[in-house]
């Protein structure tokens, strides 16, 4: 796992070496903005613009207080509460974390003056503890950054009218990634799970795993009616049939890469070929063609 997570390290660092190692913190976070997307009824999305600010956010606003998913990066937190006041005057009472990495959960300790926050069990102690992956070294995070809630394999917060599923799905993404569902709207929040329009990252130092995250998407898809929205982890607000056509490029790589390497091919080699013509374009994102093919041969 070490040399993987070193050479892993080294690709990450050339792929974003206009950013610190240490997680996107060296931008001009004022220059950024938030847009506001409605998903259904009083779900909606918060999208980063400008600049990379983390995670898409999922809010529900209602008679019962504000309810988010993620928070960003930690310079974001006054600019989630100026959009999130737009559209309802009650107080946040709720933050739910789909997993432990700081562009998602920046903002636990500057939001939780007064809101709750639920995460899975692996969730709270990756935030108690130093970590480490490929973008570097994560340092433990402050008492008022942990989950007060946590979980094993469900839970069911009931708010705003709705019956909030929030359901753990292992080794995907990281070790502790929840989907969360809204019944009554049909809105779910996959977390990292999905990367819209895009090749995924996955953390294989803190539990990840490609086969794994492919697997749970397609658990995801089979538990979902087909007119479900979907806000993705990273990039547009999506639906049932980006999601699916997602799912089938996870599988169509994931397995040619495993048969390359049942072959006897080294992961330089799979490389140097690369991958099908037709899964070219998903690399124009956050994880290009090079460190997909390596993230799914680590995965092995």
């Amino acid at each position: 796992m070490r040399s993987h997570l070193t050479f892993l390290s080294l690709l990450f660092t050339m792929l974003f070496s206009t950013y610190s190692v240490a997680g996107f913190l060296d931008q001009d976070f004022s220059k950024m903005t938030l847009k506001t997307v409605n998903a259904r009824n009083n779900i909606y999305m918060l999208e980063g613009e400008g600049g990379f600010a983390g995670g898409n956010v999922g809010v529900s606003a209602g008679e019962d207080g504000i309810l988010i998913i993620d928070n960003l990066l930690s310079p974001m937190s006054d600019k989630i509460t100026t959009s999130v006041s737009k559209l309802s005057a009650g107080k946040l009472r709720f933050i739910l974390n789909t997993h432990w990495h700081g562009d998602h959960t920046g903002g636990n300790a500057n939001l939780s003056d007064h809101a709750t926050i639920i995460a899975h069990t692996n969730v709270r102690k990756r935030l108690m503890t130093n970590q480490e992956n490929s973008f570097g070294k994560s340092p433990a995070q402050p008492k008022s950054a942990w989950p007060i809630v946590t979980f094993d394999k469900s839970l069911t917060i009931h708010f705003n009218g709705e019956d909030i599923r929030f359901m753990h799905y292992p080794n995907g993404h990281t070790d502790g990634d929840g989907v969360i569902y809204f019944n009554r709207s049909n809105v779910a929040h996959l977390g990292d799970h999905y990367f819209a329009g895009t090749f995924p990252y996955v953390d294989l130092a803190t539990g990840g795993n490609a086969f794994g995250l492919t697997k749970n998407v397609g658990d995801v898809i089979k538990s979902l009616p087909d007119d479900t929205i979907i806000i993705p982890g990273h990039g547009p607000i999506s639906d049932m049939k980006g999601l699916k056509i997602y799912h089938e490029m996870l599988v169509a790589t994931t397995a040619f890469v495993k048969n390359q390497a049942a072959q006897g091919e080294t992961l330089e080699e799979i490389q140097l070929d690369g991958l099908p013509k037709k899964w070219i374009k998903w690399g124009g994102g956050f994880v290009n063609e090079q460190a997909w093919i390596a993230l799914i041969f680590y995965s092995l």
